[in-house]
This record gives structure tokens, sequence and C-alpha cells, in this order.
């Protein structure tokens, strides 16, 4: 028997605080990597940036298996979420090895699928719209 599930209006789900923790932590390792060419405490930002974005990247995960799970909807928001973890892991594997080449552009990569992330989950949600649209 599949239950369905919904929000009221006006809230936010553990899904929709989970991917904004995550474009929020990438929006932070933007302006760390910034602070790695101008201040001695730019590394340790970015560095403790870098696991809490991973960390948040996980949190994404449970987030949308546990939103995938009650309703028995879409699995694709699932995939997203496990996509995303492999962006991450790549991201911080090419961060020790010290490759700019490659982490930048994917960070940026990362960072714009987050937000598309966010904004199509914020717009699919009822009583929640984060763009005005005129109909």
């Amino acid at each position: 028997m599949a239950v369905q599930t919904t929000t009221a209006p006006g809230r936010f789900t553990f899904l929709h605080i989970a991917i904004a923790l995550q474009t929020l932590a990438l929006f932070f390792q933007a302006a760390t990597a910034g602070l790695l060419l101008s201040s001695s405490h730019g590394e340790v930002l970015h560095s403790v940036g870098a696991r809490v974005m991973y960390g948040a990247s996980m949190l994404y995960v449970l987030a949308a298996t546990l939103a995938w799970r009650p309703g028995g909807g879409s699995l694709r928001p699932v995939l997203y979420a496990c996509g995303f973890l492999v962006l991450a892991s790549v991201q911080v594997i090419l961060g020790i090895a010290h490759m700019p080449a490659l982490h930048v552009p994917l960070g940026t990569l990362m960072f714009g699928l987050s937000v598309l992330a966010l904004v199509q989950v914020l717009s699919t949600a009822p009583g929640v719209s984060p763009l005005r649209r005129n109909r």
C-alpha cells in the first residue's frame, strides 16, 4: 500500500533544507577559493568548507531517499543526489591533488547544478513558489 505524503503550504521539507545547505556550502567554497590567494586563513576556511560541502552532499542523498520512500514516487531525485555525491567526491580528489584546471570548472558546474536542483524542488513544492509567475 502506497502512502501519499504532502507538506503543508508554506512549509519547507528536509529535502528543501538539504539542497539549500548544499548550495550555500558551495557558495561558501567559491568565496573561500578567492581567499586562498589573498589570506593565510583562506586555506583553512576552504578546507573546512570542503568537509561541510561533502557532508551536505551526503545529507542531500539521505533527504532524497527519505522523500522518495514514503510516497513511492520517482527515483530521479535520488539519482540526481547520488550523481552529485559522485561529483563532490571527484571534486575533493581534484582539490587534494592540487589540479585547479579541473577543480575550479567542476566547482562552478556543481554550484550551477545545485542552484538548478534547488529551484526545481522549490518550484514543484505545494505552496512554496521561489519565482513569481504571471499567468
